[in-house]
């Protein structure tokens, strides 16, 4: 029976996100939207719950085997808002499109989604009002109807990748 072989941690190429400012979304089919981007919180990345293969013949532990695909995680972001915004916003409900998170290091993160919803907070004195978006990946082209994964960019010069 092999053993699991030990490996030494190497720090990773390039350097690390030094500030979240200044982080936008863009939707390709409304890149002015009139919502202004205060917090946002990127897409993430999920492999799925494990699959269980145990059997019988284990004798001291359960098994397990991952998935083969991943899921886009949602986005969403925090924003402040004027009442004409929801006008606009009301149409980017449901619509398939492409959505691009520009990161404060000039990388970015492009995939296929749409806006799910929007939900505006409580309104108080003293407060800018707020509202919360919530942004679905979809991982399909609507154009070409084929599978199409995110696209991660990285700062000038660092190239592309999907995964």
């Amino acid at each position: 029976m092999a053993n699991p072989t030990p490996a030494t941690r190497q720090t990773p190429s390039g350097r690390p996100l030094k500030d979240g400012y200044q982080s936008l979304i863009t939707f390709a089919a409304d890149p002015d939207m009139a919502l202004w981007e205060k917090r946002v919180k990127p897409p993430g990345i999920d492999g799925g719950d494990k699959i269980e293969q145990t059997t019988m013949h284990n004798t001291a532990w359960r098994t397990f085997a991952a998935r083969s695909l991943k899921t886009l995680t949602d986005g969403s972001f925090k924003f402040a808002y004027t009442p004409r915004s929801l006008d606009g916003v009301e149409d980017a409900i449901n619509r398939e499109d492409s959505i691009t998170y520009e990161f404060a290091s000039g990388g970015s993160v492009i995939f296929f989604g749409y806006l799910q919803k929007i939900e505006l907070d409580e309104m108080e004195e003293g407060k800018q009002p707020e509202g919360t978006a919530t942004i679905v990946a979809t991982n399909w082209d609507p154009v070409n109807d084929v599978e199409a994964g995110p696209i991660f960019i990285g700062p000038t010069g660092t190239g592309t990748g999907t995964i």
